[in-house]
């Protein structure tokens, strides 16, 4: 199997092309800081990934910054503070602030030059408008859980995907950080899959719960330009 033999990716976005953790924790340091709790960032990631994976699954028609809002309500009670209202919207509102990863921007721009592009994507429409307009790229297509009612992983958000995506599955590689979100439904569903292993230099899960069960992706890469890289070797 070879880079080259797929048409279309499909794209997490928060995680892979938006680094989410450095969005999250200058979000939520600081006002933790503020009410005089120092938390590890790992520490406040890993109880971030309980938190907004249970509230995903628990109540999938909700918004993202619905989601993000409940979370931080529950973060303030985990760490010991009364809920703060407005922290809490601010929150839900920051998805759009959060940065892009370094090599994304120019990543994109050469793989569409090679493939369709597709989103798939854990937020809103909204919020994901205004990532995608800090990473310059016009997606070919964009599928959000607010367009499809779940969550990943829930597996129908990739049957939705393949449902109108238009395109053959052996010809759609998906590429991801998330093993937890992506990778394992990716496999259920017979989607061959690229590991875009962000976090390759801190271990563990960072805003992602852990898989129960290892998934096997097709491809590692440490960045999306690792990625580019072997696909410009190919050629």
């Amino acid at each position: 199997m070879k880079l080259r033999d797929f048409t279309t990716l499909t794209f997490d976005v928060y995680g892979t092309l938006i680094d989410w953790e450095s969005g999250l924790l200058a979000q939520l340091q600081p006002w933790l800081n503020a009410r005089g709790i120092v938390v590890r960032d790992e520490d406040l990631l890993a109880e971030f990934a309980r938190l907004e994976s249970q509230w995903e699954a628990e109540q999938p028609r909700l918004l993202y910054p619905e989601i993000l809002e409940r979370v931080h309500g529950d973060l303030a009670r985990h760490f010991g503070t009364p809920p703060d209202q407005l922290a809490a919207r601010e929150f839900g509102a920051s998805v759009g602030n959060w940065p892009a990863f370094p090599d994304s921007r120019e990543a994109l721009q050469y793989l569409a030059r090679h493939y369709r592009l597709v989103v798939l994507s854990n937020v809103d429409r909204a919020s994901l408008g205004r990532s995608a307009a800090l990473l310059g790229t016009e997606f070919d297509l964009r599928f959000t859980a607010q367009d499809i009612g779940s969550y990943k992983p829930s597996l129908a958000n990739f049957e939705y995907m393949l449902a109108h995506v238009g395109e053959d599955k052996g010809k759609i590689l998906h590429v991801a950080q998330s093993l937890f979100h992506d990778h394992v439904p990716a496999s259920a569903m017979g989607i061959s899959s690229a590991w875009i292993d962000r976090r390759h230099d801190k271990g563990g899960g960072g805003a992602t719960l852990p898989p129960k069960d290892m998934p096997r992706p097709a491809w590692t890469f440490r960045s999306l330009a690792e990625f580019c890289e072997a696909h410009a070797a190919e050629r």
